[in-house]
């Protein structure tokens, strides 16, 4: 890669970030009177802007050192900050393997980013040799890649991720939200190899904590002071902090849960292959399977006739359908309303 001075916005670069109270003081005791705070309350003060000790809890399950991680509001703030460093509006551009999580191409739209659109195989998979002609593109400064894929449910040839990371010399933020219902070991012990890597986790699939709106990125720490420097003062509030910090210390019963979805997973496919109206099961390693189906619109509809909602992806991907995995008793109610449709 290029130096990351190069990489990086001008104005990024030369800007004095915002300093908040807690910045100038950080120590935990003490009469505060440096912050214009209501003095009385439970929740009156400002949260630590940082996270540290969250970032420790963090630390220890991600094996991942404290200042190679960045903690955003949800993982869409840290796609946006990632353009808003890196990429000149009406410049420079970004690349995605189509069809993938729509946020990148929101996230490029508000920044003023041409997106590049590379179509990946039948199977879904990256053909290396459709990225390579994009690569020497000077403008290119940012690729996005989802492993396993949203909406399709797979993941990406590690053979290729590891050419595509290691012959750019831009950005590559590599998003694992899916990354704990497969064996595949995460990207992010390779941030010492891949110095322009930024790997995105977050808390809202396997742990459960949607509403938390904690999203991960593990990058290196000259990359992690870009988000710190760009990112608003108190973006994460101290609820929310406690919320993670807590979930991180019942680690045993998210992989007992991760465990049940992913059984739950093979149970559902084995299930939707006895289904006349449709046509094709993809394999996934997400939480989520992607079915083609005879009429999506029609299935869709009749679902939610039922009260069973799911995702229609024909505008993505023809006469395609998303399905979450549920409870057993919520899968066995689509498996059997399924089964009634008559198209």
């Amino acid at each position: 890669m290029e130096c990351l001075e190069t990489l990086v916005r001008p104005n990024v670069s030369s800007m004095t970030p915002y300093s908040c109270a807690r910045d100038e003081y950080k120590g935990k005791d003490g009469i505060f009177l440096d912050a214009n705070e209501n003095p009385f309350g439970n929740l009156n003060r400002y949260p630590d802007p940082y996270q540290e000790e969250l970032k420790s809890g963090i630390s220890k399950i991600k094996g991942v050192p404290s200042e190679n991680i960045f903690l955003g509001n949800g993982s869409d703030e840290i796609i946006d900050l990632t353009f808003r460093i890196f990429c000149n509006p009406g410049v420079d551009k970004a690349l995605t393997f189509t069809p993938t999580y729509g946020m990148y191409q929101v996230s490029a739209a508000a920044n003023d980013v041409e997106m590049i659109r590379v179509p990946l195989t039948e199977k879904f998979n990256i053909k290396f040799s459709d990225l390579r002609s994009h690569l020497d593109d000077k403008n290119l400064k940012l690729i996005l890649v989802c492993s396993p894929n949203n909406p399709t449910g797979n993941k990406m040839r590690r053979s290729v991720l590891d050419k595509m990371i290691g012959g750019f010399r831009g950005i590559v933020l590599l998003d694992e939200a899916y990354i704990d219902f497969t064996d595949e070991p995460s990207f992010a012990g390779y941030l010492y190899k891949y110095p322009n890597l930024i790997v995105m986790q977050t808390f809202s699939k396997a742990w459960g904590m949607a509403s938390v709106r904690v999203g991960m990125a593990f990058a290196s720490a000259p990359i992690i002071q870009y988000f710190n420097k760009m990112k608003p003062p108190y973006n994460i509030s101290t609820l929310n902090q406690k919320t993670v910090l807590k979930k991180i210390n019942s680690q045993a019963a998210v992989r007992n849960e991760v465990r049940k979805i992913v059984n739950e997973r093979e149970r559902l496919f084995a299930g939707l292959k006895q289904i006349p109206v449709i046509l094709h099961i993809y394999r996934s390693d997400a939480n989520f399977i992607l079915v083609k189906s005879i009429n999506a619109d029609k299935i869709y509809n009749s679902l939610v006739d039922s009260g069973i909602i799911i995702r229609n992806r024909s505008s993505m991907i023809e006469n395609c359908l998303r399905i979450t995995v549920g409870t057993r008793s919520e899968n066995n109610k689509l498996l059997k309303a399924l089964k009634s449709i008559r198209l």
